[in-house]
Order: C-alpha cells, then sequence, then structure tokens
C-alpha cells in the first residue's frame, strides 16, 4: 500500500480505536549533520551512499527504518532518519552524537553531530492568532472558530466497513468521537459531485485532487473547543498504526498530515453553497438521464422509421428500374438517329469554319502592320512630350529647393527671438519668485514676533532684559531696539522699534515649566498652608490634597499645549514652502 510501512515493535502505540485495530504511534525522527571537507582537487567528489553506510555502521546494534538526505551543501550534509521507537532514537543519537567518520579519499575526518528531529504540527498560538487576525471569521459561528481539524493521507482500507475502496462515514466518526462529541464531518471523496464543484475560496469552498483512491482527507468538526484541543494534542507528532485482525498480525505506519481548517469548509455558508451547488448538479443529472432517454426513444422511432421507409424505396426502385430499361431503349434509338445528323451538321461547319479562318488571318495581317506604324508615331511624339516635361519639373523643383532654405533661414531667425523672448519671462518668472520667497520669509519672522510677545516669561528673564537693554543704550547711545528674539518692553514701546532676526528660537518647554514652577510657588504652596492649618491636613470632605501632583497635572497640560502649538508651526511652515515651490499664491494663515 502507498504510503505505509510495515512496523516491527508495537510497545509504544496507543490506542486510538481497537474494533478497527487503529493505533497512534509517536514519530520518532532524528537529523544527523555531517561536516564536509574542502574539496581542493578537480573532479574529486562526496558518495553520498557511502556517507549513509557509514552512519548505519556506527549506529549498530540499531537500525533506522529509513535515511534519506534533506540538504546537501558544499559545506554540509543533512541527513533525517526514521526509526521504530523513541528509545530507540535516543540511543542512536548516542552512538551518532560527537563522533567522527573518514571517507575513501580524503585525509579530513568529518564530524558528525546528531539530534532528535521536531515534528512540524500547529500549536494553540497558531491557531488562535489566525482566527484573532482573520478579517472574515466570525467566532460565534461553528466552522470560523478553532472547532475543525483537517486530516490529510488517511489509508482507505483502514477506514472502510464492507466496501474496500471507499471510506465508511460510520467507522470515521466513531474513531474520531474519542476526542469528544462530533457536530459534523465531511469526506469529500464520498461526495460524487465534489469533482464537478467549483472552487470559490471566497466562500470557503475548495476543489479536491481525486487521482488515487488509496488515501482520502478528512474535514472533522467539534461541538466543544476542549474536544479540538484534546484531538490536536493527541495527533501532534503521531503517525497512524494500523495492526490487521488476522492470523499474522502484520502492523503498519502511515504518516498523516493534521492542520486546523482556515478555509471556513464547514462553516453553515460552506455546507449550505455546497448542497446548493450539488442539488444543481443532481438536477443537471435528472435532465441530462432525461435527455438521453428522449434520445433513445427517439432514436428507436427514428430507426423503425427508417427501416419503413427503406421497404418503399426498395419497391420503387423495382418499378423505377423497369421503366428506366424501357427508357434507356428508346433513348438509344433517339441518340443514333441524332448522332447521324450530328455528324452531317458538324462536317458543314467545319468547311465554313475554314474558309472564315483564312478570311480572319488576312485581316489580321493587316491590321497588325497598321498598329506597329501607328505605335512608331505615337512613341515619338510620347518622348517628345516626356523630354519637355523634365525640363520644366526640373525647374520648378530647384524653385521650391530655394523656398524651402529661404523659410528655414526666416524660422533661425525666429527661433532665435522666441528664445530671447523665453529667457526674458524666465528670469521676470525667477525675480518674483525670489521676491515671493522674501516676502514668506518676512511674514514668519512677523508672526514668530508676534508669538514671542505674548510668551510667559520669568521675573528672571525680564531682569535679565532690563539689564540688556541699559546696556545696549549706554553702549549705542540710541533708543532702544525690539528684536523679534528678545521679549518686548511693554511700559516703553517707541516709534523707531526695527524688527531683527532671533538669534534662536526659544525653548518652550523650559518656559512653561518656570512659569508652573512660579505659580507653585506662589499660589498652591501658601494654599496648602492654609488648608494645613485649617482643616488639618486633610480637604473638608475627607479626602486628602496632594499639592505636588496639581503641579504635575498643570506642567502635562501645559507641555501639551506647547507641543500642539510647535507642530502647528512646522506645519504651516512646510505649508508656505510647498505653495511657493509650485509658485501658488499663498494667503496669509493665522
Amino acid at each position: 500500500m502507498a504510503g505505509t510501512t510495515l512496523c516491527t515493535d508495537t510497545s509504544e502505540a496507543v490506542e486510538l480505536f481497537k474494533a478497527q485495530g487503529l493505533y497512534l504511534k509517536p514519530i520518532a525522527k532524528l537529523t544527523v549533520c555531517v561536516q564536509l571537507p574542502k574539496l581542493k582537487e578537480m573532479g574529486k567528489s562526496i558518495s553520498n551512499w557511502e556517507v549513509m553506510e557509514k552512519i548505519k555502521r556506527m549506529a549498530k546494534p540499531h537500525s533506522f527504518v529509513s535515511l534519506k538526505i534533506i540538504k546537501s551543501t558544499m559545506e554540509f550534509m543533512r541527513l533525517e532518519g526514521e526509526a521504530e521507537t523513541k528509545t530507540e532514537i535516543k540511543a542512536i543519537i548516542q552512538c551518532l552524537d560527537g563522533r567522527t567518520i573518514k571517507l575513501s579519499g580524503f585525509p579530513e575526518v568529518l564530524k558528525v553531530k546528531a539530534a532528535e528531529a521536531k515534528v512540524s504540527h500547529p500549536s494553540q498560538h497558531d491557531w488562535d492568532s489566525f482566527f484573532r487576525d482573520a478579517k472574515n471569521m466570525n467566532e460565534m459561528k461553528p466552522g470560523e472558530r478553532p472547532d475543525t481539524i483537517h486530516v490529510k493521507d488517511l489509508p482507505t482500507k483502514w477506514f472502510s466497513h464492507r466496501q474496500k475502496d471507499r471510506p465508511s462515514e460510520q467507522v470515521v466518526k466513531r474513531v474520531f468521537e474519542n476526542f469528544g462529541e462530533v457536530r459534523c464531518l465531511d469526506i469529500p471523496m464520498l461526495d460524487p459531485y465534489r469533482k464537478e464543484m467549483t472552487a470559490v475560496k471566497s466562500n470557503g469552498l475548495q476543489t479536491f485532487s481525486f487521482n488515487t483512491g488509496i488515501t482520502f482527507d478528512l474535514y472533522v468538526q467539534y461541538k466543544e473547543y476542549i474536544s479540538f484541543v484534546k484531538a490536536m494534542d493527541s495527533l501532534r507528532g503521531m503517525k497512524l498504526l494500523y495492526i490487521a485482525d488476522d492470523e499474522e498480525e502484520k502492523a503498519y505506519t502511515s504518516c498523516i498530515k493534521v492542520d486546523f481548517d482556515k478555509t471556513k469548509h464547514l462553516s453553515d455558508r460552506s455546507i449550505k453553497k455546497r448542497r446548493m451547488e450539488r442539488e444543481k448538479l443532481e438536477q443537471l443529472e435528472r435532465e441530462r438521464e432525461e435527455k438521453v432517454r428522449k434520445e433513445r426513444e427517439e432514436e428507436e422511432k427514428r430507426i423503425e422509421e427508417e427501416k419503413r421507409k427503406k421497404e418503399e424505396e426498395e419497391k420503387e426502385k423495382e418499378r423505377k428500374r423497369v421503366e428506366k430499361l424501357e427508357k434507356r431503349e428508346k433513348r438509344r434509338r433517339e441518340r443514333e438517329e441524332k448522332r447521324r445528323l450530328k455528324a452531317q451538321e458538324r462536317k458543314r461547319l467545319e468547311e465554313e469554319r475554314q474558309y472564315q479562318a483564312k478570311i480572319q488571318m488576312e485581316e489580321r495581317r493587316f491590321l497588325v502592320a497598321q498598329r506597329k506604324l501607328e505605335s512608331i508615331r505615337l512613341l515619338g511624339e510620347l518622348f517628345s512630350r516626356i523630354k519637355a516635361e523634365k525640363l520644366s519639373n526640373d525647374l520648378v523643383q530647384r524653385e521650391l529647393e530655394l523656398e524651402v532654405e529661404r523659410r528655414k533661414q526666416l524660422e533661425e531667425e525666429k527661433r532665435i527671438k522666441e528664445d530671447m523672448k523665453k529667457r526674458k519671462l524666465e528670469a521676470k518668472k525667477r525675480r518674483k519668485e525670489e521676491l515671493r520667497h522674501h516676502e514668506t520669509e518676512l511674514r514668519e519672522k512677523i508672526l514668530k514676533n508676534w508669538k514671542d510677545k505674548f510668551c510667559v516669561h520669568t521675573q528672571e528673564e525680564k531682569k535679565e532684559e532690563e539689564m540688556r537693554e541699559r546696556l545696549r543704550k549706554r553702549l549705542q547711545g540710541k533708543k532702544i531696539l525690539k528684536s523679534a528674539a528678545v521679549k518686548p518692553n511693554f511700559t516703553k514701546v517707541t516709534a523707531s522699534s526695527e524688527v531683527r532676526p532671533a538669534s534662536s528660537p526659544p525653548d518652550w518647554r523650559q518656559r512653561g515649566e518656570e512659569w508652573i514652577r512660579e505659580e507653585y510657588q506662589n499660589k498652591v504652596l501658601p494654599k496648602d498652608r492654609r488648608l494645613k492649618k485649617r482643616a488639618g491636613h486633610r480637604l473638608h470632605k475627607g479626602m486628602p490634597y496632594n499639592p505636588h501632583m496639581e503641579w504635575k497635572k498643570r506642567l502635562k497640560r501645559k507641555e501639551s499645549e506647547m507641543r500642539r502649538w510647535k507642530e502647528w508651526m512646522e506645519w504651516k511652515k512646510q505649508f508656505l514652502y510647498w505653495k511657493h515651490k509650485f509658485s501658488i499664491p499663498v494667503p496669509y494663515v493665522d
């Protein structure tokens, strides 16, 4: 049987369904990695068969059920082996891991590493993450949640009851009810119309390949989630074991693929879709059978009608044959008479034709001579006209060439003038863009000065500003100048103030913190002291009052306001830049 192997050790078998002789056996696989030497000589190669024989010899007295190469490179060779039991795998790993082998023709020894192979099987995290992230799944509906398992490559004969070439749905249900109550079961192989069903993956339908009847696929849906988890955990890292119920009691194993359903195969919508498709196909089948029956009846009627017509045609043919013989004799006599008359007429016409041919020959000779003379005269006249036409065409062509040359010169002069005009326009446009960009920079500076004007400043900054203004006035001997980066003096505003660019942008976070700290020292702490004296360290409602937390809340609120204002200014700067970049007039944005 394809996909099955003979099993000699059933000590680790776990009972699945004893009445059918089905058990589960752990998959015992290991991976062996051999470090290959560097090939220094051209044309020299390493024999895979020799490496496998060396490994088998090292594993004795234990043996492999199967040993194959899964990956081979210039640096290493990876093999996968399978044994009968897990204990035997551990013993083989002890025999191989850390050992060395030597190949013929290579002075270097090859290091061997062995470890137990991991079996690929979905975990609870896999289906939880899949159904959590899937957008078209509804966990309230069966089939769209983790409750359905999809099993592939199940041997057909092991699940059959009477028909050896088809699995029994009752047997399959009884086998998988060991893990919990089954809500729904689907074996695509048992559906005769599944081959003709179209695959609509968005609605959860699939098409299946029915190449052979040796193995089949299965969808099992459980009523409870714990049954689904129990089935997935029980089948993790297992292969199917079948013990024949006969005198020899031979045991066979088969590797199966287990996964959770990701296609909503057993959802109510998919089942309804398949049922409707099946009903349509059944209706088409009935219509085809009815059509075949009608065609068969029509064919029988047609055969009878043809038989009857054939008999009538035979009678008609006999009657016509007699009439035909009579007519033939009559026509023969008529043909003989006509033949005699035609021979006489033919002889007369031949004599007349020969006389007319002589006359036509003479006329043709005269006509040919006349045409030759006319052709000679016509060709002479034609050549003279062609010569005159050729001379006139040459003159016209020369005039046209001179005209084209003159137009090209005019177009070249016109193009040069247009290029000069275009350069002037581009220079004007470039100057206009520079002025517009300069205007935008001035607007931004003015807006920035306006924002600085209404910022909250501490007492220390005011003192520093007054000292700076006094020093500037003492040094320059002029009136106080206003700067875009310095907070203006609100007490003295002069008419000769001018706008200067800021040396560096203000630190809004530091100013906000200083303002909050001043309010905390001037308002919160005195209030806290009054409340402690009056209410005995507590508010009138019995709730604790924490001034430090109030200060932190105010600081956080001020930080969010400053951050929003900075984001707005950055956005406005980018907006103005790109507007000027594409030469679009920009309105003033406040």
